[in-house]
């Protein structure tokens, strides 16, 4: 198994390597109209300048473009709002006098998620009458030599594909649900790419946070991350803790079994595999420019979230996200004066919450939609 964990990293960087060398950097730049306020937009960093080149008509329904990986799943992928039919009883539907328009959901993936992992949090939206955009993050765009560069252009392909949606109709609201560290840092840097757009800002609605955050720059929790998501199913990290029914005792972020079955105990590959990416994230996460980099990122989601409501789905099970630093971060986020709600599932592990409690699930999002609806705004 220690072998097979090595051989993963070394395929990953070989990976990363041989795609950045052989793909060629694609242009993305956009023009915004002037804002609301007289001033033009602002440019994106990175690939997504908005300066120069002007999207197609048809981009203002769906963006027509997605970036593939070279296993040909696109990084972004769009389902636009379904027709709105007056009858279907959503909170988002279409409001008196038509003040409001169509409603998209951000959907921003767990490291290594799918887009048919996230389609399913898709659906759950049409059937709710908003649309959505799914944005995910394969392991190997950040297990590379650029420390995560070629994630922050794609934050900034999806920046301006949201713009661009949104620009084509001043009417247009955004909600955004984000899992796990890795959807919720992207959220920030969404949130840091569009600061300058004002009006953007002001339309979104609503953010649901599940299976996050953690503000400090823990190495543990960056570990257990990545080896969640380079062992999937076979990580004992994706499973219950010691405070679901299954009763294992956990110690610390990285959740050390201390007395547990062999069933649920760590192999000797997946601890090494721990071990060793804490070292490298010990060294990594300190790097000046990454460290900034984070840091800054950081800032925006503690100190300059939008004023719409936040709903945090959490669970005192998850083996990845410590419980106590989700509630930490709202007791933040509250002390702000904004809007905060939250629901600890207990027991159901890291982002396995929809598929452990369907219903429940459902019928929080509900909730939540009702209280950032167009009819309360």
């Amino acid at each position: 198994m220690a072998a097979c964990s090595v051989r993963l990293l070394a395929a990953a960087h070989r990976q990363s390597v041989v795609y950045r060398h052989a793909r060629r950097p694609i242009a993305c730049s956009l023009s915004f109209p002037r804002s609301p306020g007289g001033g033009s937009g602002s440019s994106f960093r990175g690939r997504a300048s908005l300066s120069s080149i002007s999207l197609p008509s048809s981009y203002a329904a769906a963006a027509p473009f997605s970036l593939l990986p070279p296993d040909s799943e696109p990084f972004i992928q769009w389902d636009p709002p379904p027709p709105q039919d007056t009858s279907s009883g959503s909170p988002f539907g279409p409001s008196r006098g038509g003040e409001e328009g169509p409603a998209l959901v951000v959907l921003l993936g767990w490291l290594g998620a799918r887009q048919k992992h996230l389609r399913r949090y898709a659906d759950l939206y049409r059937d709710r009458g908003v649309g959505s955009v799914r944005f995910v993050v394969p392991v190997r765009e950040l297990v590379g030599l650029d420390l995560g560069r070629r994630v922050e252009l794609r934050v900034a392909d999806l920046s301006a594909e949201i713009a661009a949606w949104c620009d084509a109709d001043r009417r247009r609201t955004l909600l955004f649900h984000t899992f796990s560290n890795t959807g919720w840092l992207a959220y920030g840097a969404v949130l840091e790419n569009l600061q300058s757009r004002a009006d953007i800002i002001e339309r979104i609605r609503g953010c649901i946070v599940d299976s996050a955050p953690v503000l400090e720059i823990r190495p543990e929790v960056w570990a257990a991350g990545f080896s969640a998501a380079m062992l999937k199913k076979s990580s004992t990290l994706t499973g219950p803790s010691a405070d679901s029914p299954d009763g294992s005792t956990l110690n610390g972020a990285l959740n050390k079994v201390n007395s547990v079955s062999e069933l649920t105990k760590p192999s000797w590959g997946e601890t090494f595999l721990l071990s060793t990416l804490h070292k490298f994230f010990e060294i990594v996460l300190h790097v000046p420019d990454v460290n900034q980099r984070l840091r800054k990122v950081l800032t925006v989601l503690s100190e300059k979230q939008p004023s719409c409501p936040q709903f945090y789905l959490y669970s005192t099970a998850d083996r990845v996200i410590p419980a106590e630093c989700v509630e930490s971060f709202i007791s933040t986020q509250r002390s702000l004066g904004l809007s905060v709600s939250a629901h600890n599932f207990v027991s159901s592990p890291h982002v396995d919450h929809y598929r452990s409690f369907p219903h429940l699930y459902s019928a929080k999002i509900d909730e939540f939609l009702k209280i950032c609806s167009p009819a309360r705004v």
